[in-house]
This record gives structure tokens, C-alpha cells and sequence, in this order.
């Protein structure tokens, strides 16, 4: 009876699993503040690819972990780069699988920050030219999807414009258009090995007290061509999803972060909590909130449990 009249339903399909592409072959390192989650190589990406696939997981978003960094995170938009070789590899194994890719320097950068540094500070607009060639080089890879994660002013018009003159009008924009400067990220920095060589984020990532700018900040991103908007995190945050999803109608989602993941992990492993009804119960008032979608490091765990 509970299923029969249940509102929020939790699916595999309705789930995004992150990914962590390393260079070499046969490498898969667990990353050790989010167990169960490792750096992979290409090949053993697609060996987990194939896996997602056949759980019916609805698709997974690549981050990347170049060979070297630079100050111009050349790595990001080299047309061999480790995601570019990814996307590839991945639609040749399964090409049905809904790939997303994460648009950012900060995994690409020596520096760890989002954009080219002058004076010590993120240049916002001379950042702008990189990301659109990010993400020209990841749809002429295969991208299905392009996700800017950077929070730069005018990314978005700017991917939009050069998808288009490349000639990859239907690749659609999802932007990460809510995205807080949270303590949440911690574990993913060393995941993604992007933390900040100096200062923080806070001057271009948004201030964890505001709920009206973000509303702001999708409503620029729809102007400029977004097709799709993100919340980030998404737990902490339930409040700026609900507030999205009753103002703006385009498909909304939100990433449980790896902060979130590594709390649930780690109650769970002190026996504090149910791992698997935490799960369940943190994914389902993510969609309750309004999420049409999730980007989560449990996307297996949802596919075992509900699949």
C-alpha cells in the first residue's frame, strides 16, 4: 500500500554516477575518504561504464586527472586530453550510455583554481575562452552533455556560442547554476586532486546564506542558454531545490555531494545509521524537493536497492 500511494519515487535511471579518469591502464585507486569510489584509468572506466549500463543507472559525468598541469589548464581542452580519451573510449563500448562531462580547470590547473590567475585573482572573462574550448573538444569527443562547473559570469553565453559555431547546437548546457562555496567538497578534492594551492573559492562559488541570488544566478544562465540547471550540494540545500523547481519549469537537478557520501559512510561504518534506508531516504528528499535528477556517488547502491 506505502508503494501503491507513494508522491517521490527514487529510480536508477533517475541517478548520475561521478567518475574519476586517471592516466595509465589497468589503474583503479580507491580514494580513501569516499570508499567504495576510485580513480580510474580509461580502460577500467569502461569496464565500470558497462556495469552502470546494465544497472540502469541513467548516466555517469566525467572529471578528469591530466598526466601534468599548467597554469593555462591546457589539459582541459586538448583535444587528447584524459576526459576527451575517456568520452571516446566510452561511447565505443557503450554507446547508449548517457555521458556528461564536468567543464572546469581547477583538476587542470597547477594552482588549483577554476581560471587563468592574475594578480592573485581568478580573471573571469580571459577564463571564458577556455571553457567554451573545453567544451567544443568534449562534444567532437562524444559528450552528450556539457556541464560547466566554474561559476564564471557569462560561461554559459559563451560554451552556448561556441557550441554552436562548432557546430554542436543540440549538445544541451546542464550548468552547475547554484553552486555554494560549501565545506562539503573536501573529499573531492582529493578524488579530483583540484584543492586550491592558495586562497579559496568564495569569490567566484556562491555565499551559503543566500537563497535569492540563486535564483539570480539560474535565471542569468537560462538567459544565456542553459537547457538544464543544477543545485550544489544538494542535502544542506533542499530549500534553494524547492525554490527552483516552483520558479523556473526546465529539468532540475542537484549533486549529493562527496562530503554528503563520506558523513553517510562513515555513520554507517560506526554503526549509526542504516547505510542502505539512509540512502534511500536522503536520495528520495532530494527528488521530493523538487529534483528531477541526482548526481550521486550511491547511484549503485540505488540500482541494488530499488533496481
Amino acid at each position: 500500500m506505502r508503494a501503491l500511494v507513494r508522491e517521490t519515487h527514487l529510480e536508477p535511471g533517475d541517478c548520475i554516477f561521478p567518475l574519476f579518469i586517471c592516466p595509465g591502464e589497468g589503474v583503479k585507486k580507491e580514494i580513501g575518504s569516499m570508499p567504495g569510489n576510485y580513480q580510474m584509468s580509461v580502460d577500467e572506466t569502461v569496464r565500470e561504464c558497462v556495469q552502470l549500463q546494465s544497472l540502469g543507472v541513467g548516466g555517469v559525468i566525467l572529471f578528469g586527472l591530466p598526466p601534468s598541469k599548467d597554469e593555462e589548464a591546457t589539459g582541459a581542452y586538448d583535444e587528447h586530453g584524459i576526459v576527451q580519451e575517456g568520452i571516446r573510449a566510452i561511447k565505443r563500448a557503450v554507446p547508449e550510455l548517457l555521458v556528461i562531462t564536468d567543464v572546469c580547470n581547477c583538476e587542470y590547473t597547477s594552482h588549483g583554481h577554476c581560471g587563468k590567475i592574475i594578480d592573485n585573482d581568478v580573471d573571469n572573462d580571459i577564463t571564458l575562452d577556455w571553457l567554451a574550448k573545453s567544451a567544443v573538444s568534449h562534444a567532437r569527443a562524444g559528450a552528450d552533455i556539457v556541464a560547466p562547473s566554474d561559476m564564471m559570469d557569462g560561461r554559459v553565453g559563451a560554451i552556448r556560442k561556441g557550441l554552436d559555431d562548432a557546430g554542436f547546437a543540440k549538445v544541451p548546457i546542464l550548468s552547475y547554476a547554484a553552486k555554494y562555496a560549501s565545506a562539503y567538497y573536501g573529499p573531492f578534492r582529493e578524488a579530483a586532486d583540484s584543492a586550491p594551492q592558495f586562497g579559496d573559492r568564495r569569490s567566484y562559488q556562491m555565499d551559503a546564506a543566500n537563497g535569492r541570488e540563486a535564483m539570480r544566478e539560474i535565471e542569468l544562465d537560462l538567459q544565456e542558454g542553459a537547457d538544464m540547471i543544477m543545485v550544489k550540494p544538494a542535502g544542506p540545500y533542499l530549500d534553494i531545490i524547492r525554490m527552483a523547481r516552483d520558479r523556473f519549469d526546465v529539468p532540475l537537478s542537484a549533486y549529493q555531494v562527496s562530503g554528503e557520501f563520506s558523513m553517510i559512510m562513515a555513520a554507517a561504518r560506526n554503526g549509526w545509521i542504516d547505510l542502505d534506508r539512509v540512502i534511500i531516504e536522503s536520495l528520495t528528499s532530494i527528488r521530493r524537493a523538487g529534483a528531477d535528477f541526482v548526481l550521486t556517488y550511491f547511484a549503485k547502491d540505488v540500482a541494488r536497492l530499488v533496481g
